[in-house]
């Protein structure tokens, strides 16, 4: 038997793995609800679970949102998983990072000093995270299906399609779709995209 393995966005949760059930009726579909939300801690603790269902399942399929596609890929699972989902997934955090310092007005040198700033829009700004992120590019080798949304405000469609191009991946855009699919419209463009690719 086949596992899919849901990996869910900020301010997600583990039981929107329901929502694919539909689309697996084969395999066991498990929400992963990580404890961390660092790439160096959050990407080990993806990894132990997913190599743990590697070795108790015939394969593992992945479906990951946003950050999860991002802490998915720190952690260093391509020889665990067969096929890739993302859905508006973050492919370039330092590029995030350094967008958010300047909405923020907040310099490198600031953020060295002072280890983390916090910011009006709600997201702490840490020169660990940025650090780590420098220091550890993304590699990423599995077999991946991409939607990304024309009018994602986290990531532009440069860099995305970038990404896709470095990284055996197939990119499909909903030019009205954003960052978080959620308007009817947007949710079924989503569902007809996970039933064409997963046959591909």
């Amino acid at each position: 038997m086949d596992i899919v393995v849901y990996v869910h966005g900020k301010g997600g949760s583990a039981a929107e793995a329901e929502h694919y059930r539909a689309f697996f009726p084969d395999a066991k579909v498990l929400g992963l609800d990580y404890q961390t939300f660092t790439p160096w801690e959050t990407g080990n603790e993806i990894r132990e679970i997913v190599r743990d269902l590697y070795e108790k399942y015939d394969n593992v399929v992945l479906i990951a949102n946003s950050i999860g596609a991002f802490f998915s890929m720190c952690g260093g699972i391509d020889a665990y998983v067969k096929q890739a989902y993302f859905i508006s997934p973050v492919v370039d955090m330092e590029t995030l990072i350094t967008n958010m310092m300047q909405w923020a007005q907040v310099t490198e040198k600031d953020l060295e000093e002072q280890g983390v700033i916090p910011t009006e829009f709600g997201e702490a700004l840490s020169w660990e995270y940025l650090s780590y992120v420098r220091s550890h590019p993304i590699q990423w080798t599995v077999p991946t299906q991409i939607l990304y949304g024309g009018h994602d405000n986290l990531t532009d469609y440069v860099t995305m399609q970038a990404f896709a191009d470095n990284h055996d991946a197939d990119l499909t855009v909903m030019e009205a779709g954003e960052h978080w699919f959620h308007t009817e419209e947007q949710r079924q463009f989503l569902d007809d995209w996970l039933w064409r690719v997963k046959g591909m």
